[in-house]
């Protein structure tokens, strides 16, 4: 008897244990951060009356020890497919609100069932329309004119097109955002030196390059590497740094190849199109436009998609005066990102969204994308002071985002604020 007892308490642990594992790994490969995740597979655990469960979460894997009394088990899920799909996550953060105590394992079971069968929000013709739209934003942000926009507009479309295809062939993550940055870039090539030849456009056009390819800037990846910084969670972050940065020079690589058979200058002169009231104006319906587009790329909800256009479209361009009022850049993007983490805040307590679907995209916006390929360009053409010019502007920019949305989240979260 007492051999059956055991056996039926083991069969239980594992089944329980393997629940928290899944919720865990559905979390993680929907782009959550390494907290966000140990949290929800934390409370998960404490509903399904496991005694004890400790998790250590990095890009790609989670290893969990669940603990019954004297049972213990210990598994490891490797989660391959890095992505992000907001909707799954806030829909995760459903399920795990609803939990009470003693919940039976397979009402968790058929909840994790209903999240993964949820179709994505948006088919491929919105995704790529929604990219392109965001990218042809960027470059009016950028300073970029009409024909900057359009071709910009076309040669993010066709690359994410490319890159959807690319994609859903399995085809090596890096070796995706190589050809699909050459695609984008060779486009834009074309159509911005084929306009030149018809004297429709001059070298100033050649800048908005970097702009074609902006869509491939991991920010969700980014900003949640920076989170887990924050959080003292080291190996998170390390590992999710560790692929943004290979992801940009893939990317960079293609940039700097196109540019430099083109003979383009990435550096070349851009000034605003417009000034005065007017420019206020389009600079936030191009922010509301770029933060829409990136949330829709990442599947959030269309009420989400809203809510995220509203607060970019509030504190992009804030950010924006403030650098032109003579604010240093990282200055001006730690009180945006401070901003946007509030709002969000506020907004995901009056609704489903999380704060983190409506904020990354956000701030992804405020990026320095251009600065970073710029980076990356110089240095393969050698020229070392101009690469770290644009590689330690861009990084303390970022650090400004990271320590914005983390001031936020310490205003407005116990659980960031203190130790526990």
């Amino acid at each position: 008897m007492v051999l059956v007892e055991d056996d039926r308490v083991t069969q239980s642990l594992v089944r329980r244990s393997a629940a928290v594992l899944r919720l865990g790994s559905l979390l993680l490969g929907a782009g959550a951060g390494s907290y966000r995740v140990k949290d929800s597979m934390r409370r998960a655990a404490e509903a399904l009356d496991l005694h004890e469960h400790r998790a250590q979460v990095t890009l790609t894997e989670i290893t969990t020890t669940a603990r019954d009394g004297d049972h213990v088990r210990t598994e490891v899920i490797e989660q391959r497919d890095v992505g992000v799909n907001a909707d799954r996550i806030d829909a995760i953060a459903g399920v795990v609100e609803r939990l009470g105590p003693r919940t039976d394992v397979a009402a968790l079971e058929s909840a994790l069932d209903d999240v993964e069968r949820a179709p994505r929000h948006y088919g491929p013709v919105a995704s790529v329309l929604a990219v392109a739209l965001a990218c042809a934003a960027f470059a009016f942000l950028n300073n970029g004119g009409p024909i900057v926009c359009s071709a910009v507009l076309l040669a993010a479309g066709l690359g994410q097109t490319v890159r959807r295809r690319l994609q859903h062939a399995r085809l090596n993550k890096f070796a995706v955002t190589a050809l699909a940055a050459a695609v984008s870039s060779t486009l834009y090539v074309g159509v911005v030196l084929g306009l030149e030849s018809l004297d429709f456009a001059d070298t100033s056009h050649e800048a908005g390059l970097v702009s074609a390819v902006l869509y491939l800037v991991p920010g969700f990846p980014l900003v949640t590497a920076v989170l887990d910084f924050v959080r003292m969670d080291l190996s998170a972050g390390l590992t999710r740094l560790a692929y943004v940065t290979v992801t940009l020079l893939s990317a960079g690589m293609s940039v700097w190849a196109v540019s430099w058979l083109a003979g383009l200058e990435l550096d070349g002169p851009a000034s605003a199109v417009l000034d005065g009231p007017l420019l206020l104006v389009m600079r936030v319906v191009a922010s509301a436009v770029a933060a829409a587009g990136f949330a829709m790329l990442f599947n959030s909800s269309p009420k989400a998609v809203a809510v995220a256009a509203l607060i970019g479209g509030i504190a992009n361009p804030a950010r924006i005066y403030l650098v032109e009022s003579g604010v240093a850049p990282q200055a001006a993007s730690l009180v945006a990102a401070c901003v946007v983490g509030l709002l969000a805040a506020l907004a995901a307590s009056r609704g489903r969204p999380s704060r983190v679907t409506l904020s990354v995209p956000a701030v992804v916006i405020m990026v320095p994308g251009v600065m970073v390929y710029r980076s990356l360009v110089h240095l393969n053409e050698g020229e070392v002071s101009a690469a770290l010019a644009n590689g330690v502007e861009a990084s303390f920019v970022i650090m400004g985002i990271g320590v914005g949305l983390a001031v936020s989240r310490m205003l407005t979260d116990r659980n960031w604020a203190f130790e526990r």
